[in-house]
């Protein structure tokens, strides 16, 4: 199960890869510095669109597995 905190890490470390300040960063998807902070530190009541607006502005995208999929990729691994 996916948890805030993970969308959280994956945000950051995104954001860090492509060497933007969050000011940059929250800018660019047209969100507040501080849902952006919010964000990143794993609020589990974040807005759905402006966390999909971060996403997009990052280059990621959201993509939805059933759990049992999920499972299976991981065996696989």
């Amino acid at each position: 199960m996916t948890k805030p905190i993970d969308i959280a890490a994956s945000v950051k470390t995104a954001r860090r890869t492509l060497k933007l300040r969050q000011v940059e960063l929250a800018a660019a998807a047209g969100v507040g510095v501080r849902f952006l902070i919010e964000l990143e530190a794993g609020k589990p009541t974040v807005q759905l669109d402006k966390t999909l607006a971060v996403l997009n502005a990052l280059g990621l995208d959201c993509v939805l597995v059933s759990r049992s999929e999920a499972a299976s990729r991981r065996n696989r691994s």
